[in-house]
């Protein structure tokens, strides 16, 4: 339990130890479940729950500060580890009504299986009382699930904002204080799990700048007493026209064919004076890998055929690059082959969402030649140039 301010509470759980989300999400830096208490004059809200195996961190939480009884339980997002402990709660508050939109409702009752008259169902812009307090709830969908919302406690001035700006990082700062790890942290977040919807995030931006916003408290990670920092990085990442000189270099190699190519294609690049971000995708981070491609102008994947196609972990960062859909501006391929394959044609089939340029395909066959170094060298001259007409001095 942190105070916030007066008669408003963090209680979730911090998850030290968690190294991978959703079974896919590398994190580094663990996570945090975020849960609020808000104590009105006449009513009290408990905003969101915790991951399930952190219910008993919750409960003692409410238990520590003698919560005997919750008049409301806001639910700003389906997903499981802001809801998982929803049945508990409300099965230890049997009079709470559990707030949320008509989406949010849907999904709770498949999920979690809550009877229908336990719900409120509120609409955008509606607001509760709890005496001298006020919950106005905000409908900002696609941030990162449809259904998603935000509450604004309009006396406080803060934007519990649920995954909106969320980072995942343990630490025992309520508040952000070291801005360059929690911004670090906060871009991973963003370009794992919110960069595919960055032209409705915009939207979404605009709606809650129209509120004075002291305080931003995300579900996951430290709050932002300091909130403009976040929102304007946040205005950076989604800026279609706004890339850095700096191409990402994603590459596999079995028998070092395709690690010379990459060696020759990087030194090329950097005596035209173009950034590079170099990843080996068999030890990569995958997650820095996603970070990278926020605002590089360019991706170049690099891979051996393996079985006539891609190499798995260059089809893998391929699927990646077109689950994210980053706002690169081209995308290029080198590869080799050793007899034949169709790798040129699943590299396009794989990148089909993206609307990024792509570059005609270099394939080469067995050891890079003399020829093919210089096919190389015009691709770096061809990337070097996209640079001066993309990045503006």
């Amino acid at each position: 339990m942190r105070q916030i301010k007066p008669d408003i509470f963090e209680v979730g759980a911090i998850d030290w130890d968690r190294r991978l989300f959703d079974e896919i999400i590398p994190l580094p830096d663990g996570t945090s479940y975020n849960a609020y208490l808000v104590k009105g004059s006449e009513k009290t809200a408990l905003l969101d729950t915790v991951d399930p195996p952190k219910w008993e961190t919750l409960l003692a939480n409410l238990t520590e500060m003698g919560v005997k009884k919750l008049d409301y339980v806001i639910s700003h997002h389906a997903e499981q580890d802001h809801s998982g402990s929803l049945p508990n709660v409300l099965q230890l508050f049997p009079d709470a009504k559990l707030v949320t939109n008509a989406k949010c409702k849907g999904m709770l009752i498949d999920l979690h299986e809550i009877a229908e008259d336990r719900f409120m169902v509120i609409e955008d812009g509606q607001e509760i009382s709890l005496g001298n307090k006020t919950l106005k709830f905000l409908l900002t969908p696609w941030v990162h699930w449809p259904e998603t919302m935000c509450t604004y406690l309009a006396e406080d001035k803060i934007l519990f904002s649920c995954d909106f700006f969320g980072s995942h990082l343990a630490t025992s700062d309520l508040f952000a204080t070291d801005m360059a790890k929690v911004m670090e942290c906060n871009k991973r977040y963003y370009a794992e799990i919110m960069m595919p919807f960055r032209n409705i995030i915009v939207k979404n931006i605009a709606k809650i700048e129209a509120y004075n916003i002291e305080i931003i408290a995300p579900s996951h990670g430290p709050l932002y007493n300091k909130p403009q920092i976040v929102i304007d990085a946040y205005k950076e990442w989604i800026n279609e026209d706004k890339v850095e000189n700096k191409v990402i270099v994603a590459y596999a190699s079995m028998h070092g064919s395709t690690r010379k190519m990459i060696d020759h294609l990087v030194k090329a690049l950097m005596n035209r004076g173009v950034g590079v971000q170099q990843f080996d995708l068999v030890t990569a981070d995958i997650g820095k890998l996603a970070v990278e491609t926020v605002d590089a102008a360019g991706i170049v994947l690099a891979s051996p055929t393996f079985l006539t196609g891609l190499h798995p972990a260059a089809a893998y960062a391929a699927f990646l690059v077109n689950a994210l859909r980053p706002k690169t501006k081209y995308l290029a391929f080198v590869g080799s082959f050793g007899w034949a394959g169709r790798i040129v044609d699943q590299v396009k089939q794989m990148l089909s969402n993206s609307k990024a340029e792509l570059f005609e395909p270099l394939l080469i066959k067995g050891l890079p030649k003399n020829e093919d170094f210089k096919k190389l060298d015009e691709l770096a001259e061809k990337i070097s140039n996209k640079h001066k007409e993309l990045i503006r001095t």
